[in-house]
């Protein structure tokens, strides 16, 4: 087959009127050749780092929407799923991932549970890190978010680089805010990414230091703005990821509105693909074809180098995208799951105090990372309330692999007047987490995903008094949907709706609550075990 374009050479850093011959999955020829058509072909784009379950759609489905921006890969860390349902939820992304034309790249997932102050569905420990690792499916080992387990020379952290090194995988890393002697030793242990830099200066450490950095735009963490002037000089050394991506951003763009607005501000065109195409198909060493005589036909078709609109997507040297319509066939799948909590009472969300001080966990836009605040409480009948007018609100996290008592605090920023709403997605390990104004709209909602084992929902309280329900169910593990992108697309975008329609000012309210017990992220988190100082990793009392 042959197809004719502006051909883009990355590499050497040119663009030429051309043709591309392929066939059997492979490019034979790329030559010069005259022709009167406009667009563009250059390689597909990769993400670097990302969480495919965050997507709420299986492997096969989130294939469907990528490649109608011209992703033809990802480097996908699974252990969103493997906190659920441990290797064998590894397993089941790869060979559901397989049943499509599209290049995952799962990881070995370094820490499940990401910390031993939650309750995960699963154990992945070192001698199952080394099975997996045996797996040529399996390409790196995934975060390494237990930074304080590298530094102080954790027996299991340091058996699972060790295995990493031994079978001669790329070892990535989760290091916010990490600087100075405990960073040089973070990276002197093997590992060679951080996509969690936060600040300019941060980032261009870990550059000088010898790290790849990846600048994150996903759906909650935003880090393209503070970053994105150290690619001009360090584009050799830095990737694009989305880290998490919610379905309704997914239908939206990828990979290719980071280069559009790299590009708008000027950035050499080239510097910005090899960012975008290049450098994580030589760092992780990927079956993906960089438009060179020889390599495996991965390519896509342009409009322009200005907004990257795709007209082509070819993986394999099949077309899987055309003019404006997916060729990806949907694909049956199982619905594994791990869900074993019961129904709640409103009394279990009460927490009876006199105290008139307590530790807030605020939220931040655009951030992983959250504060900690000291404010007065609001108390009614002696338990502690929620308070709309300070937007101190209350925040329960429910284990959902046994019947425990919900662990409570109280958050601001999410500015819900009425209501509450509620996920059982909540990084990493997947407990239910719920905000809202009072314990019963609180308990409406977490009852509402042990229901449907698995979802997202919100709860509205009418002008009578009685609560109205909605919810996108999530029967894969408890965070990924059995429909297909556009579907779970529009219901999640009808929920983000809803809940800003109750007064949440946040940009992303559901991808901001999932992130609110992730204990690795500093400062304040809540896990179902209780509240949780990410700085200095231990337990601290709600009350003062």
């Amino acid at each position: 087959m042959k197809l004719q374009g502006n051909i883009v050479d990355i590499q050497n850093k040119r663009i030429f009127k051309g043709e591309i011959t392929f066939e059997n999955g492979k490019i034979i020829s790329v030559s010069e050749k005259n022709h009167n058509v406009n667009h563009y072909i250059l390689p597909g784009f990769v993400d670097a780092h990302i969480h495919i379950e965050s997507s709420m759609l299986v492997p096969s489905e989130f294939a469907k929407l990528a490649v109608t921006h011209g992703t033809v890969a990802t480097v996908s860390d699974p252990h969103e799923i493997a906190n659920v349902l441990g290797v064998e939820g590894v397993h089941f992304m790869i060979e559901n991932g397989k049943q499509v034309p599209f290049k995952f790249n799962f990881g070995a997932p370094s820490c499940v549970p990401a910390t031993t102050f939650e309750s995960a569905g699963a154990i992945i420990d070192s001698e199952a890190i080394k099975t997996l690792l045996e797996n040529p499916d399996i390409k790196y080992l995934t975060e390494m978010m237990n930074y304080p387990g590298v530094l102080f020379d954790d027996e299991e952290v340091i058996k699972k680089i060790a295995w990493a090194k031994h079978y001669n995988r790329p070892i990535d890393g989760h290091a916010p805010g990490l600087t100075g002697d405990n960073l040089t030793k973070y990276i002197n242990a093997g590992i060679s990414t951080d996509h969690e830099s936060f600040t300019y200066e941060e980032a261009l450490e870990k550059l000088q230091k010898g790290m790849k950095v990846l600048i994150r735009e996903g759906s909650a963490a935003k880090n393209f703005e503070a970053l994105i002037d150290l690619l001009p000089e360090h584009f050799e050394n830095m990737m694009f990821c989305s880290d998490d991506k919610h379905p309704d951003d997914l239908m939206v763009n990828h990979i290719n509105a980071l280069c559009a607005r790299a590009v708008a501000k000027g950035m050499d065109v080239f510097k910005v693909l090899q960012v975008a195409c290049v450098n994580p198909v030589k760092h992780y060493k990927l079956d993906v074809g960089l438009l060179q005589e020889g390599n495996l036909a991965d390519f896509i078709v342009v409009e322009d180098l200005m907004n990257f609109k795709t007209i082509q997507t070819y993986i394999d040297g099949e077309l899987v995208f055309d003019k404006g319509k997916t060729l990806i066939k949907s694909v049956p799948f199982e619905h594994p799951n791990n869900f074993k909590t019961t129904k709640k009472h409103v009394s279990d969300f009460k927490v009876e105090s006199s105290e008139k001080k307590i530790r807030v966990i605020e939220a931040l836009e655009g951030q992983l990372v959250t504060n900690e605040l000291i404010e007065n409480s609001t108390i009614e009948n002696g338990n502690l309330i929620s308070n709309t007018q300070t937007d101190i609100l209350k925040i329960a996290v429910v284990n959902r692999y046994n019947d425990k008592k919900p662990a409570i605090a109280f958050i601001k920023n999410f500015g819900l007047k009425t209501g509450a709403i509620a996920s059982s997605v909540a990084h990493d390990s997947h407990n239910i987490i719920a905000v809202g104004v009072s314990d019963e709209a609180i308990c409406k909602a977490v009852n509402l995903i042990i229901e449907h084992q698995g979802g997202i929902c919100v709860v509205l309280d009418t002008d009578s008094h009685r609560y109205k329900e909605k919810i996108l169910p999530l029967p894969v593990a408890g965070i990924m949907s059995d429909r297909d992108g556009n579907t779970v697309g529009m219901a999640y975008a009808e929920l983000d709706k809803i809940a800003k329609q109750l007064g949440s000012t946040l940009n992303a309210p559901y991808m901001t609550l999932s992130f609110m017990a992730l204990l690795v992220i500093p400062s304040l988190k809540l896990s179902d075990k209780g509240l949780f100082n990410g700085n200095d990793f231990k337990f601290v009392t709600l009350e003062m």
